[in-house]
């Protein structure tokens, strides 16, 4: 399927990524974005590029030049581009140096003798491609990774910092693929460039490559290990769903990309959907009239202060939730617990609806364990109520 038009749009998880940070990271946002964090971040990076490249000119690499136009022709870039080749670097690897108004390639390795004149314009349609996500809306995509980055790397950080930082310089990767799509033309050219750079190899086959790519993800679950760039099986993978469906590929893409929810490598942004899921779920639990008392509601504001019940069940409130994690079936547990003792005086009805949505949600035994635990209740005391809760809950939803 061909598909035509310039379309090169950052992946959501970008935009959501610096909408949260401009929001719950204000002073840290504004450093970064302040003209002498740019100001010190653009010197230190030209010194770099002079102490450890040769700088390649367009004279004795004509080829390389066209190619170099044809890349910003592509991606409708009108800047300056400096090629530089790495120093006592030997794996084959290209490399964007990012300043404001100018590109800067570095290429390490035999890569311009590896590759052929369409899969090296593939690599500087990758590399520009990054100039291009950097630059998007006066370079807030930039100052998001240079942030994020910052925090995963420090001591302080936890886990869903570092997962955050991960997660965005993957699909980052992801990104500069279809920069490399939009160049050439074709996926071809992109995913032999690609296995040749990850293989060392003079010859391959990107159409059998795709083809070793399918067979993997005849697997279920199947998911990046990658720290900051995906596997090539995965890139190739998404670089042809994209090409093939577009938008309507992306869905695949974030599973390849984050894998299956595990409340413990929750990032950010994972945090956030949960607490919102939270929110959402609590909604329809305390739904029914006869939760809403004083100590119920206002144990549900604790929580989230501007708490109100949902007007009616809305079944869609408790999508995400049917994991299979243990974790997540356990803090779904402890949350519906909160609630079943929040009020004395309500009996065992909360106990019954509790029982309830863990069935909904797939985690009714996990939940009945944990209940008999903490509320010291027998087995046959909380099957008896299992049995009888529908009966008991139709009671209550007709009480005055």
């Amino acid at each position: 399927m061909e598909h035509t038009g310039n379309i090169l749009e950052p992946l959501p998880y970008h935009v959501e990524l610096r909408d949260y940070l401009k929001s719950q990271e204000g002073d840290l946002w504004n450093w970064f974005a302040s003209a002498r964090a740019q100001a010190d971040y653009t010197a230190n990076l030209r010194l770099e590029l002079l102490k450890s490249t040769y700088r390649i000119e367009a004279t004795s690499h004509p080829d390389l030049f066209a190619a170099v136009d044809a890349a910003k022709q592509g991606l409708q870039l009108d800047i300056p581009v400096t090629v530089y080749q790495a120093q006592n670097s030997p794996q084959p690897n290209a490399a964007l140096y990012f300043i404001p108004g100018e590109g800067h390639i570095v290429f390490s390795g035999p890569i311009l003798t590896l590759l052929n004149s369409e899969e090296i314009k593939s690599v500087l349609g990758h590399e520009l491609a990054h100039y291009r996500l950097w630059q998007w809306e006066e370079g807030e995509l930039h100052i998001t990774d240079r942030l994020v980055q910052a925090i995963a790397n420090d001591p302080r950080a936890a886990e869903s910092h570092e997962q955050t930082a991960r997660h965005f310089q993957l699909y980052t990767e992801i990104f500069a693929d279809r920069g490399s799509l939009l160049v050439t033309g074709a996926v071809h050219p992109v995913v032999a460039g690609l296995v040749k750079i990850e293989t060392g190899l003079a010859q391959v086959s990107a159409a059998a490559y795709l083809q070793q790519a399918e067979e993997i993800f005849a697997n279920d679950g199947v998911a990046t290990a990658g720290g900051t760039h995906p596997e090539a099986f995965i890139r190739a993978r998404a670089l042809a769903l994209w090409h093939e469906q577009r938008q309507a590929a992306q869905p695949h893409i974030t599973r390849m990309i984050e894998g299956a929810e595990s409340l413990d490598c929750l990032d950010l942004i994972g945090q956030r959907r949960m607490t919102e899921r939270t929110c959402r779920l609590l909604e329809y639990f305390l739904q029914p009239k006869w939760f809403h008392t004083p100590a119920v509601l206002g144990h549900a504001k604790l929580f989230f202060a501007d708490f109100e019940p949902a007007k009616t069940k809305v079944p869609t409130d408790l999508e995400g939730f049917k994991s299979g994690d243990e974790k997540l079936g356990e803090y779904l547990s402890y949350l519906l617990l909160d609630f079943v003792t929040a009020d004395p005086e309500l009996d065992e009805v909360p106990l019954a609806a509790a029982l309830d949505l863990s069935r909904q949600l797939e985690f009714e035994a996990q939940f009945e364990k944990l209940a008999a635990r903490e509320l010291k209740l027998k087995v046959r005391e909380l099957r008896k109520l299992k049995d009888g809760a529908a009966e008991l809950l139709a009671k209550a939803e007709v009480l005055p």
